[in-house]
Order: structure tokens, then sequence, then C-alpha cells
């Protein structure tokens, strides 16, 4: 069996590498990192260091490292396949089962190019809706009552699909093409057994919202009706592109402005994230008829550390919130802020901003109920706590909720608040709840061989390795041990070749940043758009690794290396990426100097950056050069470079800028 490694990826990803290892192995903080005693060989002072940013674990001594897979099968014995089941239950994932056969892998590919076809549909429907708006005054008169601008209706795609049963065949030339139906765009009845099947829109006299994922593809729509029919929404069903327990409207609109606003407002509709944009709110997003899931929430945490779920202040939004609640908890680390905002009854965001303006929704937002408030409430509703019987109560209300957050100092200080509230100190409050089920504890280290079938990693050896790369390997079982890298070629194993080191030729600028943004990816959602291309256009390896990382930006948010490492296996450019980080993996941040660290790959990546941009420049320069008197243009061109080049300058060397 072979598992996705894609879902390796994103396992690797949603995992804690500290909290893994930090259960068989005592860490203490020093500086951006965790340190401890290397369970791999024998030491009197700590050499083990567990990096939370890059998700690895590193021994100065023995040289193992890795992510959390690796480290459940090393050190508790665990086979590849009963690690990734065993994390992944820890993180409540399904682990796909899939057959590594060529027919599967074929089916695989199949799958990948159906669901570009069907998004393709779907921007082509897409396109046919924005043209029918034009010729819709209904619709037109609808969106202008609600105080949406044609600025603002481009910039979300809004269209109208036209009253008549069949108007996308104008459309589409073949209505029974069986990806319309797959797509969503078209019911497909067969009433009392009837050989011809009933083809229709599904969507019909409504204004229609795109719903886009984070690459700004659309996957589905969302129609509104334009009077009070039922049912006033409806959505797409779920489809292979489209899954509304996942994806979130208006999130690839307002992307950037999370970074901007600081924060990312979670609404209950579509019209509420358009009119908030309007309104001078563009980083709402809203959740597709659905209650919020954890995978919303961690798709928010991609893109922004401070999240507010916007509810009404009735009862069906105190439901909404409590279910908002369940789906954050589990990433309400002592870095993020959560905040549940209640609107009065009688108002949504929209009517609220127009009735009271823009700074009182601001103000009311930034008043928001903190959740560690919201979850307190939610543990006490309905429990008398002056009473013995009402105490108890809470304290099983609150049990769950406790435990579903990550460790950390909010978590510390609720279960202090928790146990005051119920008249126990914290210690016996722990212990109580410790006394009765709870979630299931990691199994304890089991013995690394003679375990069952297969090698020490629990594969079969008559079955191909689970991904191209093979997991870390040793050269013997003596100790110490000395790690050995590498992949396996046609079942011959071959070690990785060894980082450039002493008087080896020097790295190179694509080199430099490389190693910067896959050690901080953060970075790459910083740079401009004129950066992006430049290095996505450097020829052989470097370029298609800065254009994977865009995609995998665009895909799965900020990830940190471990994550990445995983993604590229079986990559042209993977050695390069390894080779990079080889040393990076190890390179400790001491104790306070975290923020001066990233500071300072900041700034050099800028500078690397600006050499590169002004190497490309003298390139563009030479050529409009040799195109003096076959373009007219090109003499101005020359110099409009040569103008960029000295702002460069400037900014590299000033003072050598002012005396050239």
């Amino acid at each position: 069996m072979t598992i996705p490694a894609s879902f390796i990826q994103e396992l690797i990803a949603r995992a804690d590498v500290v909290e893994i290892v930090g259960r068989y192995v005592q860490l203490k903080k020093a500086g951006a990192n965790f340190m401890g005693l290397c369970p791999f060989h024998g030491e009197k002072s700590p050499s083990f260091s567990v990096s939370p940013t890059k998700q690895f674990y590193h021994c100065f001594g023995c040289g193992v490292h890795g992510n959390a897979i690796g480290f459940l099968m090393e050190h508790a014995g665990m086979g590849f396949v009963e690690a990734v089941h065993d994390l992944a239950g820890q993180y409540g994932l399904q682990v796909p089962e899939n057959d590594a056969s060529p027919a599967e892998r074929a089916r695989a590919a199949s799958q990948r190019q159906k669901q570009a076809t069907l998004t393709d549909v779907l921007e082509k429907a897409g396109e046919a809706y924005r043209k029918a708006l034009r010729q819709a005054p209904g619709a037109i008169e609808y969106l202008k009552g609600r105080g949406v601008s044609g600025e603002v209706a481009k910039q979300f795609g809004i269209g109208y699909a036209p009253a008549g049963w069949r108007t996308l065949a104008s459309v589409f030339p073949d209505y029974d093409d069986p990806l319309l139906a797959e797509s969503g765009l078209v019911i497909v009845n067969t009433e009392d057994g009837a050989e011809d099947a009933k083809r229709y829109d599904r969507f019909r006299d409504r204004v229609m919202f795109p719903i886009r994922n984070v690459k700004g593809e659309c996957i589905g729509f969302g129609g509104r009706v334009l009077g009070d029919e039922k049912p006033k929404y409806l959505n797409s069903p779920e489809t292979p592109v489209f899954s509304k327990g996942r994806e979130l409207y208006g999130l690839y609109e307002a992307r950037s402005a999370f970074r901007e606003r600081g924060y990312a407002l979670v609404t209950e509709g579509y019209m509420d994230v358009v009119a908030l944009a309007q309104l001078g709110f563009p980083n709402a997003v809203a959740t597709l008829g659905t209650a919020c899931t954890t995978e919303h929430v961690q798709k928010l945490f991609r893109f922004t550390e401070s999240v507010v779920f916007s509810f009404d202040g009735d009862a069906a939004g105190r439901r909404a919130a409590r279910k908002a609640l369940d789906g954050a908890l589990p990433y309400a680390t002592d870095v993020r802020s959560i905040k549940f905002l209640f609107l009065p009854a009688e108002h949504d965001p929209d009517s609220f901003i127009r009735e009271f303006g823009a700074d009182a929704f601001a103000r009311f937002v930034q008043e928001a109920t903190p959740l560690s408030r919201f979850m307190i409430e939610v543990a006490r509703e309905g429990c008398d706590l002056t009473t013995a019987e009402g105490r108890a109560h809470m304290s099983s209300n609150a049990r769950p909720l406790w435990s579903a957050m990550p460790d950390g100092a909010l978590k510390r200080q609720l279960l202090s608040e928790i146990a005051t509230l119920v008249q126990l100190d914290a210690p016996a409050l722990t212990e109580l709840w410790a006394a009765t089920p709870g979630p299931r504890k990691a199994a304890a280290p089991a013995p690394r061989h003679g375990s069952g079938p297969g090698d020490e990693f629990g594969h079969d050896p008559g079955m191909p390795p689970p991904f191209d790369s093979e997991p870390p390997r040793y050269e013997s079982d003596s100790k110490p041990r000395k790690f050995v890298k590498g992949k396996r070629w046609g079942g011959k194993f071959e070690p990785a070749p060894e980082p450039l080191r002493g008087r080896g030729k020097p790295p190179s600028r694509p080199d430099v940043a490389a190693r910067l943004l896959l050690s901080n990816m953060a970075q790459w959602e910083a740079l401009s758009q004129e950066l992006h291309l430049m290095l996505c256009d450097l020829p052989g390896p470097h370029g298609a690794l800065f254009t994977w990382l865009d995609s995998q930006s665009h895909e799965h948010g900020v990830q940190p290396w471990a994550a990445l490492r995983e993604g590229m296996r079986g990559l042209d450019f993977e050695p390069l990426a390894e080779r990079l980080m080889s040393v990076e993996e190890a390179a400790p941040v001491p104790e306070g100097e975290e923020a001066q660290h990233l500071a300072e790959a900041a700034k050099e990546l800028a500078s690397v950056l600006d050499f590169m941009l002004d190497d490309r420049l003298k390139a563009q320069q030479s050529e409009a050069i040799a195109a003096v008197g076959k373009d007219p243009k090109a003499l101005e061109r020359y110099k409009a470079l040569e103008a960029r080049r000295l702002e460069l300058r400037q900014r590299l060397n000033p003072r050598g800028a002012e005396n050239a």
C-alpha cells in the first residue's frame, strides 16, 4: 500500500513535532527551539533540538534528524504505515487507502484531469452568468438596492442566471455532456422510470456568486433569489472540486486584506461578504451554508493569526457560534486571537454599518468576546453555580472544551479559572478529569525489531516503498548511529550527496534566495509580483523550485520546511533543496534573538533579490541596446531601465550611488 505524498505533506503541516517528541523527551525552551537529551544516543548535556517553525528535530551529537513521522518510526519502533496512521488518528485525519498499481496511478491522473476540466466548465458558466447580468435589469436593481457597486460586483465576479430552464444550452452546445451534471450546473431527473432523463439548469433567476479556491479558480456557485422565494440561497452540490466543509466564500479576494487589517472576519452569507467589502471591510469571508469546521479554521490560520466570528445575536446565531467554538478550540494557541462578535438581533453587518457607521462596527469588532470568555459562558450555561450540582455540571461541560485546546499558557490559565468557578483547586480538577476516560494517548514505545513482517520501517519486502524517497536510514545499529539520507532507485539504496562544506563552491544568489524562502515561506507572500516572476523565470531547477513554491503558497498557504520537504519528494529540484537546507535544518537560534534572526534573514533576502533584479535589468538593457535601430522605443526602454538600476544601486550602496 502507498500513501499519497500530498496526504503526507498535509499531515506533517498539521502535526506539531514539539508535542510529538515531547511525549518521549523532556524538552526545554531554548530560543526559538526546544532542547533535550537525544533519545538516539547517550549524552549528559542536551544536543537534541526541536524546531516548531521548521517542524524538524536534529541532534548535533549523532546527526539524526527528521519530522514527526520519522520520530515515531525511529523512537517508538513503528513502521512507516503504522506511524502515519497513528499520527493521523491524533489529528482526526483519515489515511487514504491507495494502491500503488499503475492502474491506480492512471486513475489518479485521470481524476486530476477531470478536476481541471470541471473547473474549466465552471469558469465558462461564470463568464456566461456575468454577461447575462448586463441584460438583467431586475438583478441589477437588486444589487444596487443592496448598495453593491459595479466595481465590487466585478471584483467578486457576480453574475445572473436567467429564468429559463435550459439557458446553459446556448453556452454549452452539448447540453447532454455528463460534465455539466458532475459540475453541479445541470440537474438530471429520471421520473417514473422514464427512458429519457430530463435535464435542466440548477440555477434559474438568481444572482450568482462564483465560489473560488485560493488559486482563484471557480469551483462552484451560490445563487440568491431576487424575491422571497425559498430556498433563498442555493449552493452547488458536492463535486470533485467543491466541498462546503472546506471552502470559504471570499477567501481568494480577502487574503491580502487579512494582512492589511490584521484579522479575518467570518460572516454567515455571500451578501455579508460583498456588502462588507463595499463598506470598507474587505477582510470578510463566509461559510457556505454549513457550520464552521476545523478545516475552515485551519485554512484561515494559514493566512492570519487573528479570526473574528460574526453572528446574529438570536438563538440561531448562538448555536452557530457554539459550533464555531468547537472548530476553533484545537487552534487556540497562545499566539493566536479568536473572538466572537454578536450583533443585535435586528442587524446583520451590512445594516449595522449603514445605521451606525464603519467606525462603530470596527469598535464592535475590537470589543468582541474572546474565545476564553465565550468558552466559559458555554460551559456554565444552564448551571447554577450556587449549588454543588451546578458546579459539577459545569465541570463536566468544560472538560471536553478544555481538552480540545493545545497546551500552552492560555489553556493553563483557563484550567485555573474553571477550577475557581467550580470551587476546586487546579490539581484536584485535573485529577478528576484524568479519572474519567479521555482522548486516546500515544502508544508506548514498541520494540524496534521483530514486531512483525517487513523491514525495520514496517515495509513489506515484496512491496514498493510508500513513496520515492526512503525514510531516514542508519549504517548500523551500533551507537552512536550515523545518519544517512538518500533515495532508492530500482531497488538500490543510493546515499544523497554530501552538502558543500569547507572550501567548496560558494552558494549562488539563487541558492541563498531559495534557502531563505524555504526556511521562512511567509516571506514569499511579501514579495512583489515582479520578484515572483524573476524567480520563477530562472533557468534549471531553481526556476522549477520557485514555481512550485508559488503553487504551494496558493494551494496550502505558509508551510514549515518539513511539510515542503515531503511535498517535493521525487521532483527534479529535490536534491537542490535538500542540499541548501542540510545546514539550515540544524541552525540554532539563540535565546531571545528570534525577532532579530528573522529581521536579519529578511534583510539578507531583500539584498540578494536586489542584486538579482539588477542583473535582470542589466540583461534587459542589453536587449534594448541590440534593438536600437529596429525598434523606435528601444532607447526609451533603455533609459527607463537605467533609472530603475540607479534606484536599486542607491538602495544597495547609497554612498557609491551618490559618488557615481
